[in-house]
C-alpha cells in the first residue's frame, strides 16, 4: 500500500466555514441587485445563472466548465451574455464580498494546509469548479490562505467536470501522476467529497458544516471537526 502524500481540500464549508444557504442567498441577492443597475431583470438573471451552474455540474468533459456556463447562461437569457464577462469579474472583485457575512474563520484551516505543505505533501484545493478564478481566490483569502499555499486550485476556466463526477477527481490524479491510494480528500459534503472512496482514495469528513443530503450513516467514514482534523494532520506529518 502506498503512503498518502497528497491531500485534497474542499473550500466552502470545509477550510472556509459557512452557512451555505445564507451564503447562496446573499450571493444571489448581490448579483441580482448589481445587474439590475445594468437593466437586467434580477429574477431572470439569477435563474439563468443557476441553469448555467447546473450545466457545469452535468458537464461531460467535451468543453471546459467556463464555456458550458456561458453557453447555457446566454441561451437562458435569450442574448449573448459573454460580452458581460468583464462585468461579472468586477462583481466578484467588489459586490461578491457581501456574501462573506455568511462565512466564518478558523486559523486551523491555514495551519493544517501549511503544515502539510511544509512537510512535503502535495496540497490541492479541490473546490467544485463552478466559480471563476477571481471568486475562488477571494474565498481562499477569506479562509486566511493564499492561492500560493496550494499546488493546484481548481476553477471553472480550467476544469471540464464537477463534483460529484469521479472524472473530476481522476483528472486531478492524472495531473500529478498519483494513484488513488496516495491521496486523502478532506471535505464536509458526504456526496460530493466522500464519493472518492469508490476510487480507492481515503476521505476525512469534516463535521463542523456537515452536508449530508440523504442522511447517510457516518460510521463508515473517518470524520471529525476541523480541530480534530488538525490533530490528525499533525499525526500524519509526524510519520
Amino acid at each position: 500500500m502506498k503512503k498518502i502524500d497528497t491531500v485534497l481540500f474542499d473550500l466552502d464549508g470545509s477550510l472556509l466555514p459557512m452557512d451555505q444557504d445564507r451564503f447562496v442567498r446573499l450571493y444571489m441577492e448581490a448579483l441580482g441587485r448589481t445587474f439590475a443597475l445594468d437593466g437586467l431583470e434580477p429574477e431572470k438573471l439569477t435563474g439563468s445563472v443557476w441553469k448555467g451552474v447546473e450545466a457545469m455540474i452535468k458537464n461531460d468533459g467535451s468543453i471546459k466548465n467556463r464555456e458550458r456556463f456561458w453557453q447555457v447562461f446566454s441561451e437562458s437569457m435569450d442574448r449573448d451574455m459573454k460580452e458581460q464577462e468583464p462585468r461579472f469579474v468586477r462583481f466578484y472583485e467588489d459586490q461578491f464580498g457581501e456574501a462573506k457575512a455568511a462565512t466564518g474563520y478558523s486559523e486551523l484551516s491555514a495551519k493544517a494546509v501549511r503544515l502539510l505543505k511544509r512537510k512535503g505533501y502535495t496540497v490541492v484545493l479541490a473546490t467544485n469548479p463552478v466559480f471563476p478564478t477571481v471568486a475562488t481566490y477571494r474565498r481562499i483569502r477569506w479562509a486566511g490562505l493564499s492561492p500560493e499555499d496550494f499546488d493546484l486550485v481548481t476553477t471553472y476556466e480550467e476544469e471540464r467536470y464537477c463534483k460529484p463526477n469521479l472524472a473530476y477527481y481522476r483528472h486531478i490524479l492524472e495531473r500529478f501522476g498519483k494513484a488513488p491510494e496516495q491521496c486523502l480528500m478532506v471535505g464536509n459534503d458526504v456526496d460530493e467529497d466522500m464519493c472518492v472512496l469508490s476510487l480507492g482514495m481515503s476521505g476525512y469528513l469534516l463535521t463542523d458544516c456537515l452536508i449530508n443530503r440523504r442522511g447517510r450513516a457516518l460510521d463508515g467514514f473517518l470524520s471529525g471537526s476541523l480541530r480534530e482534523f488538525y490533530q490528525f494532520a499533525e499525526e500524519m506529518a509526524a510519520l
